[in-house]
């Protein structure tokens, strides 16, 4: 009788592991667990994809300019008698790229375009040739706040043409409004990525009433209102509130109490950057952390006024005024950081009346630098009256040549440009 081999264990074992590998190859190591220590590893590649989708930090630089005016000297200035129109682009020449090369311009409107058969008009009174509205456009300012003392100088239907003028050029603009419509919805701007709700506010209107029934048309300092607001802006998740405020007292250097609390009350209900105007001079600047009710911090900016963008005012330190740079960075994690701020300071020039190009916004920096390296253009009293009043705007601002000083907390700190 023949006998059965004995089973030979050995022989199936490696059979067995011969198909395991074949199975192993064949599905790419994918379909088995990890733990078996033959799976390829995708830790890797899941690393490489997380790379690209992770979200970049965005940083952003706002320009932000102080009141836009036209007193009669100024567009009487820009007329040219020749074709019978006006052109103000001469007044922005020097320090157009200082605004046009920022993400985004903000600056406050303080005259009317009334249109219609309305003679211009200055001070008391501002109606203003609507060329002027196209210069700024063109030296690049993308916002205008326009609720401030002199908005209702035309009445309600000066009020209505600006705002049609300004939607006729394009320009983002909050403060006065067409409807009540209008006063509810919040301006959002979406900066590259980054999302900024823009609100504006005036403490009156030099005594001209709003007409019953139309009092949507512009934004009062009212804290109820504000409150209300910016209770909506936080509703649309933006990532920076700024609020324009047309505050304080005139001619001032420095601000009041009430300015001091309004600006803590707008803080503390949502405020991130707070844009001061109406003083026609400059006042300082400063930046805050600010605790959260959660206990948790943000940052804050404020500058209590930036002075005259554009006037023919001549009383000591109207004619200085800066351009603002703020930096602002929204973070991968969606917190925001001011990281610096810094400015330039400018300088209504006034070469006389009788004189071709009258009025000149000049960078003060520039003009000192050229007499000093000789510039034979400039003359000694010119020079002199740059230095003055690179002076007067340090005295309030604090030093900007490289480097600007301000103050946080009790700290003095420099952001560096």
């Amino acid at each position: 009788m023949k006998k059965n081999k004995p089973f030979n264990v050995k022989k199936y074992f490696y059979i067995a592991l011969i198909i395991f590998f074949i199975i192993l190859v064949a599905s790419n190591f994918t379909k088995f667990p990890t733990n078996l220590g033959f799976v390829k590893n995708n830790n890797n590649q899941a690393s490489a994809e997380e790379e690209k989708t992770v979200i970049p930090d965005i940083t952003i630089n706002m320009a932000v300019i102080g009141d836009i005016m036209c007193h009669g000297p100024n567009y009487q200035d820009a007329y040219d008698s020749s074709t019978g129109t006006y052109d103000f682009t001469h007044f922005f020449t020097e320090i157009k790229p200082y605004i046009s090369d920022a993400d985004v311009a903000v600056g406050n409107l303080e005259t009317t375009f009334a249109g219609g058969s309305r003679a211009y008009s200055g001070y008391p009174t501002f109606n203003s040739p609507p060329e002027l509205a196209e210069a700024v456009k063109d030296i690049g300012l993308d916002v205008l706040t326009t609720s401030n003392n002199h908005s209702m100088d035309t009445g309600y239907n000066g009020l209505i043409n600006t705002i049609e003028k300004l939607d006729e050029l394009g320009f983002d603009h909050t403060g006065t409004f067409k409807s009540q419509e209008d006063k509810d919805t919040i301006l959002i701007k979406d900066v590259n990525g980054v999302k900024i709700a823009f609100l504006s506010y005036t403490y009156g209107t030099n005594g001209i009433p709003v007409p019953k029934g139309k009092e949507y048309c512009i934004n009062l300092i009212d804290k109820d209102l504000i409150k209300e607001h910016l209770e909506k802006a936080k509703e649309l998740n933006p990532d920076l509130i700024c609020v324009s405020m047309h505050w304080g007292i005139e001619y001032k250097i420095k601000q009041n109490s009430e300015q001091e609390d309004l600006a803590d009350f707008l803080f503390e209900n949502g405020a991130d950057v707070i844009l001061g105007s109406h003083p026609h001079v400059l006042e300082p600047m400063e930046k805050r952390t600010i605790t959260l009710d959660d206990g948790t911090t943000k940052e804050g900016f404020l500058i209590y006024s930036l002075g005259n963008f554009c006037s023919a005012q001549k009383d000591k330190y109207t004619k200085d005024s800066i351009i603002l740079n703020l930096q602002i960075t929204k973070h991968a994690d969606g917190k925001v950081t001011i990281d610096n701020y810094n400015y330039t300071p400018i300088y209504m020039q006034d070469n006389g009346a009788g004189t071709k190009d009258r009025y000149q916004l000049i960078d003060l920096n520039k003009r000192i630098k050229e007499y000093e390296d000789g510039n034979s253009d400039i003359t000694k009293n010119w020079y002199n009256t740059y230095v003055n009043e690179l002076k007067n705007i340090t005295s309030i601002m604090g030093e900007e040549t490289n480097k600007t000083s301000c103050i946080e907390g009790d700290y003095k700190v420099s952001f560096i440009f």
